[in-house]
């Protein structure tokens, strides 16, 4: 019995649980590619912010920025686009920036997390019709049944419901994994946030 034979047993209810998996690893994939795609190292690309900026270059800063893809960078353009505006205008614009960055990593995550909650709902689901079905076959014979006769409704509800549980322990998996690396993208955020600011508030201290 193959693969899609043993899934066909288990009704309607493994097409949802299908389109749930389907769901888990396109957002998987979309969100892997992405998060992979704007990877930098924060802390040479900071540095490489400050040398031109103590070097007077700030067009060539925002440049740098432009070209480099990732919040981090996203972050430094809005500070230096407004390098020269009083410390708390440019503090609340990267504020600003930063939720907006923020919203854009946990792109689709809560749908994940939908998925991972349902499909094993859906597998209860079925397990429970199958039942249904089996005491119905039971009910109309008479209670003179086989094994044979239940094999249907005993089908649908072990089937769904393994196939549920197995859909949903991968999508916690890809949750999880996700969710690390937009918390590693936060904090190197807030840590390059904190030192641009330092930045401003050293260019606005009068020299002695």
């Amino acid at each position: 019995m193959s693969l899609f034979d043993i899934a066909a047993r288990g009704g309607w209810i493994m097409l949802l649980i299908v389109f749930c998996s389907v769901l888990a690893l396109a957002i998987f994939i979309e969100r892997f590619v992405t998060l992979r795609k704007i990877r930098i190292n924060a802390r040479t690309f900071v540095l490489q912010i400050q040398n031109l900026l103590i070097r007077g270059r700030l067009d060539e800063a925002i440049k740098v920025c432009k070209q480099t893809p990732g919040p981090i960078a996203a972050l430094t353009k809005v500070t230096l686009e407004k390098y020269n505006r009083p410390y708390e205008e440019i503090k609340e614009a990267l504020e600003s920036a930063g939720r907006t960055e923020i919203y854009h990593l946990e792109k689709y995550l809560g749908a994940l997390a939908t998925v991972a909650a349902v499909a094993p709902l859906l597998g209860f689901l079925g397990t429970v019709t199958g039942m249904i079905k089996a005491f119905m076959k039971i009910e109309s014979l008479g209670g003179n049944v086989g094994p044979s006769v239940l094999a249907g409704g005993i089908w649908e509800a072990l089937v769904t419901t393994a196939a549920g549980l197995i859909v949903g322990i991968l999508a916690i998996i890809f949750y999880n994994y996700l969710q690390g690396k937009v918390s590693q993208y936060v904090y190197e955020m807030e840590e390059s946030s904190y030192n641009l600011l330092e930045m401003v508030r050293e260019k606005e201290v009068p020299q002695s």
